[in-house]
């Protein structure tokens, strides 16, 4: 079963986020734990980490902008 990817809220006023660059590719096999993509929100860049382990599926794009709760990928 496929594990979503979500776009997390960071700050307390979040509301959405720009994906600034996947550090995994499309079909990558990742790890629980390990860095997926650097999330520019509220003038700080944070690394969001895979929430389990599988091959990397990614549905959003580099430097678009999201809301907190937008799936980004699968991790099946």
């Amino acid at each position: 079963m496929a594990v979503e990817i979500l776009l997390p809220k960071i700050g307390f006023s979040m509301q959405e986020g720009q994906v600034a660059e996947w550090l995994a590719k499309d079909g990558d096999q990742v790890t629980e734990g390990q860095p997926l993509f650097s999330l520019e929100a509220d003038k700080s860049t944070n690394e969001v980490e895979a929430p389990a382990s599988g091959t990397l599926k990614i549905v959003a794009q580099t430097g678009e902008t999201y809301e907190v709760g937008t799936v980004l990928g699968y991790i099946e």
